[in-house]
């Protein structure tokens, strides 16, 4: 195309103006690295400069308790990008070992510290990214900082603990906190032969899963050797003859050759809390959909920001990678000109536990209900894949939906294989707006060897909508004390039915309950008083609906249970180990 003299003249200065904007990350790993790639492959000529205290860009901290474990053995792969690297493709300027240690905003400034030299220096900026991440949280507890007491959060802190391992070969471990992290080391350090205890004060692992489904993980962890010392809070850490003690509350201390404190992340945010940023929960950085934040020119992505949660709309923290790096891209995308938004989190998760998988998206059902939704779930046990073709093994499926509206809010899914393709349709779902009772027209690939033709998802939108038309009613696990103690009473006003084979009820039942085979229910209903409500169990739920249908069909009031037989015995029987152990060290094994 031909150009006048003045358009050569404005192409000049476009590109002049290009190659002045400078553009300053605090921090690599996922977030500040990600924005430093979007911003090369949108702008050749801007000028990148990223600051990491630590001796790594970006790494996979997600995988660091596998390369302790030996899963991962060499160490360069937790490496994904170097300063070399970045700087021979991307052309950005990757200063490891530099740590801001003061944002000057009005001046467009930040200061700098060479953790190497000593060295301090101002660095000027035109737009600035904060992607300063989070710390563990190291609560002020006496004997925190003990050299048998690990944190891990960097690739540092993953040697160190290695290097420890590797010297020492400690037989005992106790690791305090049961979220990803200390689940994950936990089965990594039993991999290594270790005996493991897990300490939490909530009397559950894993915070995304309800209880119910966190029974799940439980049994799974127990049954690898894992001790769980559930519902103890920890006092502090003192040390021993040949290793330390953790202290707990209201019980005695445990000892062990290493402790790991995994008891969450803290969003890491001094800085911009001493520019005088405006700040949102906990100590985060609030930013709006842009990624901006109250000052001109400051962007900010990662665990260390405010952000929506998309299915409550609530102020919220997340800290997983997946956000963070699209939360980078946006801040990228906003610097560059294009107006990309973030439009919430909705802490989609899978991880997993020795054998088992277990993933959850949205919300659950404790978290629903406090924030003051009217929610509803099914419960149901289908198969990874169609039950004709071999291999196929159970999963727990937990679907979480707004009464009235039948809005999809949350999922959790334990299993084997195949959880995590369903868990992501979920999460698609989720994002889309979909009400519950949709998962039913959902087209899903099948093959005998991946699903069944009428998928998992499917049958949770079949279960949703048959009690949204009022085909099925259900009852749960929460109602069951009340049942049983009518059932004591001379005449009791309901029915416990369970459907089940002979040798099914006489392996395990619920008391109170009589067996009156599905196959056998239509020949033998006379059995059952047609003024009082049954209600129905089976081994997964399946034989139970079908029950209530063929009750319902003759006049009964009847009720399925959410969940079957077999998530009534692993919640019941979680529930006593939690309530009857004590906390266990070396010392009691």
């Amino acid at each position: 195309m031909a150009t006048t003299k003045g358009d050569d003249i404005l192409i000049v200065k476009t590109a002049r103006e290009r190659k002045r904007m400078k553009v300053v990350i605090v921090g690599g790993v996922a977030g500040g690295a990600t924005a430093a790639a979007r911003l090369r492959r949108l702008d050749e000529h801007a000028e990148i400069v990223v600051f990491e205290r630590s001796g790594y860009v970006s790494y996979a901290n997600c995988g660091l308790p596998y390369y302790i474990g030996g899963t991962i053995e060499d160490p360069q792969a937790l490496t994904l990008q170097t300063p070399e690297s970045f700087l021979a493709r991307f052309n950005v300027d990757m200063r490891v070992n530099h740590e801001v240690i003061e944002l000057y905003p009005e001046s467009k400034l930040v200061r700098v510290k060479n953790l190497i030299t000593g060295e301090e220096f101002d660095e000027a900026y035109d737009k600035l990214i904060l992607s300063p991440g989070a710390k563990p949280t190291q609560p002020r507890l006496p004997g925190v900082g003990l050299e048998h007491v690990f944190t891990l959060r960097t690739v540092e802190d993953t040697f160190r603990m290695k290097e420890f391992i590797d010297r020492t070969h400690p037989r005992t471990a106790v690791i305090a906190g049961g979220g990803f992290i200390g689940l994950e080391l936990a089965e990594n350090l039993r991999e290594l032969g270790m005996e493991v205890t897990i300490v939490q004060r909530p009397k559950q692992l894993m915070k995304p899963f309800d209880p119910d489904m966190a029974a799940f993980i439980h049994a799974e962890a127990r049954k690898h050797g894992i001790t769980l010392a559930l519902g103890h809070a920890v006092e502090g850490f003192r040390e021993t003859g040949d290793g330390v003690e953790m202290l707990l509350k209201d019980a005695d201390p445990l000892s062990a050759d290493m402790i790991v404190l995994a008891i969450g992340v803290t969003p890491d945010t001094h800085l911009a809390k001493e520019a005088g940023l405006e700040m949102g929960i906990k100590g985060s950085i609030l930013v709006n959909d842009h990624m901006e934040t109250s000052a001109p020119d400051i962007y900010a992505v990662g665990d260390a920001v405010q952000v929506n949660h998309l299915v409550t709309g609530e102020e919220s923290l997340i800290s997983l990678a997946g956000p963070a790096n699209k939360q980078g891209r946006i801040a990228a995308d906003n610097i560059c000109g294009l107006k990309s938004t973030y439009r919430g989190s909705q802490g989609s998760s899978v991880i997993k536990v020795f054998d088992i998988t277990a993933a959850s998206t949205g919300v659950n059902e404790t978290v629903a209900r406090a924030a003051g939704l009217e929610v509803d779930h099914v419960i149901l046990s289908p198969m990874s894949h169609a039950g004709y073709y071999p291999g196929g093994k159970l999963m727990t499926m937990k679907v979480v939906f707004e009464k009235e509206t039948y809005r999809l809010l949350g999922a959790q899914i334990i299993g084997y294989e195949g959880v995590d393709k369903r868990i992501d349709v979920l999460a698609t779902a989720i994002f889309a707006g979909m009400r519950a009772t949709d998962l039913k027209d959902l087209d899903l690939a099948y093959a005998p060897p991946y699903s069944s033709a009428k998928d998992p998802v499917n049958m949770a939108g079949f279960m949703i909508e048959n009690i949204e038309e009022g085909i099925v009613r259900q009852w749960y696990l929460d109602q069951l004390d009340a049942l049983q103690i009518e059932m004591l009473k001379p005449d009791p006003a309901v029915t416990l039915l369970d459907a089940r084979t002979p040798g099914e009820f006489a392996r395990g039942s619920i008391p109170g309950f009589v067996n009156i085979p599905l196959d056998d229910l239509r020949d033998r209903i006379n059995e059952l008083d047609a003024e009082k409500p049954v209600y129905v169990i089976c081994q997964s739920g399946l034989r139970s609906y079908v029950a209530c249908r063929i009750l319902a069909g003759n006049g009964y009031e009847a009720y399925n249970f959410a969940g079957g037989y077999r998530y009534y015995e692993t919640v019941m029987h979680d529930r006593a180990l939690i309530e009857s152990a004590r906390p266990c060290g070396a010392d009691c094994r």
